[in-house]
């Protein structure tokens, strides 16, 4: 498992240290994208997830820290990863936290070598696109399928 450490905050990987109470919250509550996700669901998401992200200010290792974002992952750690769930919460933002977290996860994470990342905005295009991320060249030969 991963840490890095910047100005008083943390990135750690262990899912130990995650609060999924304030996960939680800030998908069902505050999110676009996950609005009235149950408890349920995002225990299993993070459960099922490869590799997960937790930004806190201070060091839970130490006991003394408070969850302020999150990232996590579904991948192989090779030839795809697709990223999700990545967010601040409110009173945090404004600070470059989601760019550090971003270059933890592109550049310094066990995913920087993964040739392909994947992931989907509705109004962070600026963010991401500092970090390689384009628009899908020949979105023809994708699909999907919905519930």
């Amino acid at each position: 498992m991963s840490m890095w450490e910047r100005n008083g905050y943390v990135i750690r990987t262990e899912k130990q240290f995650l609060d999924i109470n304030i996960i939680h919250h800030f998908l069902s509550e505050d999110s676009y994208w996950a609005k009235g996700i149950t408890l349920e669901m995002v225990r299993k998401s993070i459960e099922h997830s490869s590799i997960c992200f937790g930004l806190f200010e201070g060091n839970p290792e130490k006991g003394v820290a408070k969850q302020i974002g999150f990232v996590r992952a579904v991948t192989d750690f090779v030839r795809f990863a697709y990223i999700m769930d990545v967010f601040v919460v409110n009173e945090y933002r404004g600070k470059g936290l989601s760019k550090w977290m971003m270059e933890i996860v592109t550049e310094q994470s066990d995913l920087k070598d993964v040739q392909k990342i994947s992931l989907c905005t509705n109004d962070a295009h600026g963010l991401y696109a500092q970090y390689g991320f384009r628009v899908i060249n020949k979105p023809e030969i994708y699909m999907e399928r919905k519930k």
